[in-house]
């Protein structure tokens, strides 16, 4: 087929994708696993051919995603339920003092977010934010936008989350290269949403505690892990694939220390290792039974399974196009655009994430569309970290009533849509309009 019918039929695969998730509410899995039959049958694939792609698709990308994204939340359970989350949020409130709550909650929704899925995060924290608000008489949104920043940033931005977990399998970049650069993208973003704007719109809208919601303060009495076990247990996966990274680039290769660091530092083994120590010093050695253990282990991998389902679609979807000449004749097309690589994955995302809401679903239909044009530009290395956060960054902009995000917040902070589209809306475009720029400077030295 000429290269202008190809990309045609992969417009209409886009567009039919998001009428099928927008209109007919038909979940993103089935969704992304039809377009992709559609668009390779479509593009003159062998029928055979189609169902190798979609197999090889799925099993290339779930080989990788479903490991990850299982044991970190198995991990994340195991803080949930031992009161971690609680202890990183009493303790650093108690350090910054009532004054600079703002920060601590910010700090503590950054740090719970990585083991933790954000709406889990948001649900167990939200009454430290309804009990500093009806203490000081704030608005709710004063101590609830920094949290939800924080949350948000790290949800969006920092692996071993599913979201940047996803995109850089897809385009094959290196984990280690994804945290440094979402962690020097997050804190700004994480600010500037977060206390800074969280003071502004408190400002502008006064909320306080829903009737609707049964509030009961959290009991600080109650027996919690130690800070410094939290924080530790939290560090170890991250400073562990950094490692492997850095040694990568600082240490030859064939050097002993180099081996035994990208082996403790590979996702599995450092994810493995930290799965481990939560399930003794958050599990056995606070009292709970092997039986016990092994019971909220297999009650994480529910949610789990529906993000690592709709990647692998996603995986599908990607490796279609690349089999069909499309992703080809895509690539040829991108590449001759006045637009920088990291610009094109950022609005592909942008696009995508406010036709039809879901973060995920955006991040893997941007990482499957700008893969083409990744490899034929040769964009390797750190370069590809700075992608992944690229589309992160436009899959986070302009959440508004197609997102789930949008309605947690709105329920549970009493909000009318007009104003969540002021609070929420606004921070999360804070984010991802921050975290693009931060990348898009690094990447005038890197790319």
């Amino acid at each position: 087929m000429s290269g202008s019918t190809l990309i045609l039929i992969a417009l209409a695969g886009i567009f039919l994708l998001l009428f099928f998730v927008i209109r007919t509410k038909l979940h993103a899995f089935v969704s992304l696993l039809l377009v992709s039959l559609i668009v390779g049958v479509a593009a003159g694939m062998p029928l055979g051919d189609v169902i190798a792609s979609i197999q090889n698709g799925m099993g290339g990308t779930l080989g990788f995603v479903a490991v990850v994204v299982g044991l970190g939340a198995m991990f994340g359970k195991m803080l949930e339920v031992s009161g971690g989350a609680e202890r990183l949020a009493q303790t650093l409130v108690s350090k910054f003092g009532e004054d600079k709550a703002q920060w601590a909650l910010g700090i503590t929704g950054f740090i719970v977010a990585v083991p933790v899925f954000f709406d889990v995060g948001f649900i167990i924290l939200v009454p430290i934010v309804y009990g500093l608000a009806k203490k000081t008489g704030r608005s709710l949104l004063y101590y609830g936008i920094p949290l939800l920043a924080g949350l948000a940033v790290t949800h969006s931005f920092i692996p071993p989350t599913p979201g940047p977990i996803a995109v850089a399998n897809l385009i094959g970049a290196d984990l280690g290269w994804v945290i440094l650069f979402g962690v020097l993208a997050g804190i700004p973003a994480m600010i500037l949403a977060g206390p800074v704007f969280g003071k502004y719109i408190a400002k502008k809208i006064h909320v306080t505690i829903p009737d609707y919601m049964e509030f009961e303060e959290i009991d600080t009495s109650k027996e919690l892990p130690s800070f410094k076990m939290i924080l530790s247990l939290i560090l170890i996966p991250l400073v562990l694939i950094l490692a492997n990274t850095l040694s990568a680039v600082l240490l030859d290769e064939g050097n002993v220390i180099r081996d035994v660091l990208t082996f403790l530092g590979h996702p599995f083994v450092a994810l493995t290792i930290a799965t481990l120590l939560t399930f003794v010093f958050l599990g056995t050695r606070r009292g709970y039974s092997r039986d016990e253990v092994q019971e909220i282990a297999t009650k994480a991998l529910e949610p789990a399974g529906i993000i690592i389902l709709v990647t692998g679609a996603g995986g599908v979807f990607k490796q279609v196009l690349i089999d069909s000449g499309v992703g080809d004749v895509l690539g040829e097309m991108m590449a001759g655009s006045p637009l920088p690589a990291i610009v094109l994955a950022f609005l592909i995302a942008t696009v995508v994430r406010v036709a039809q809401g879901s973060a995920t679903v955006s991040m893997v239909t941007a990482a499957g569309l700008i893969t083409p044009l990744l490899e034929i530009q040769n964009i390797t290395g750190a370069a590809l970290g700075l992608i992944v956060i690229a589309i992160a960054s436009g899959a986070t902009v302009l959440s508004h009533v197609n997102d789930s995000g949008f309605w947690l917040v709105n329920r549970y902070f009493g909000l009318d849509v007009k104003d969540t589209l002021k609070s929420w809306t606004i921070m999360e475009t804070i984010i991802g309009l921050t975290g693009f720029a931060v990348v898009f400077l690094i990447s005038l030295f890197i790319i």
